[in-house]
């Protein structure tokens, strides 16, 4: 079992700085109404740019892998959250937006799939209490 840790210090107010076992810091911080000064994202954002970045670490490379003609890429995430608190995700949907020509959907889908349901850990240890949801788009080069 891999061991990780990770150190969260107080700079001012609620505004923080945390560092894990690769030694980057980043920052994090909520508004005003609660101390904080809104110089950096909250926790909850983070969150879902861990899904985000998560998954993508994985399609990225099985696209490479297949020789997939992907020449840009990104992800949207949106989540609702439940009014009373804790104020946790209720549901996520990931929309996958694919940039290239000549781009087989079935590579696409069977891509998303290994990452969902296999290797992205993020989105295993959410899929229990928030519902996850997917949908994936192809467009043509940005220039």
């Amino acid at each position: 079992m891999a061991k990780k840790t990770a150190l969260v210090k107080q700079l001012h107010g609620i505004t923080l700085a945390a560092k894990s076992d690769s030694n980057h810091w980043l920052m994090m911080d909520g508004s005003p109404t609660f101390g904080g000064s809104n110089a950096s994202s909250s926790p909850k954002e983070l969150l879902l740019m861990s899904l985000g970045g998560c998954t993508a670490m994985d399609v990225l490379p099985i696209l490479q892998k297949k020789k997939v003609p992907i020449t840009g890429f990104e992800i949207n995430l949106n989540g609702n959250t439940r009014d009373e608190h804790p104020q946790v995700f209720t549901d996520i949907h990931v929309e996958y937006v694919f940039y290239g020509d000549d781009i087989d959907k079935k590579e696409i889908e069977r891509a998303i799939e290994l990452s969902t349901t296999k290797y992205c850990s993020v989105s295993a240890m959410l899929r229990e209490s928030v519902k996850i949801t997917h949908s994936y788009l192809i467009k043509s080069p940005e220039l």
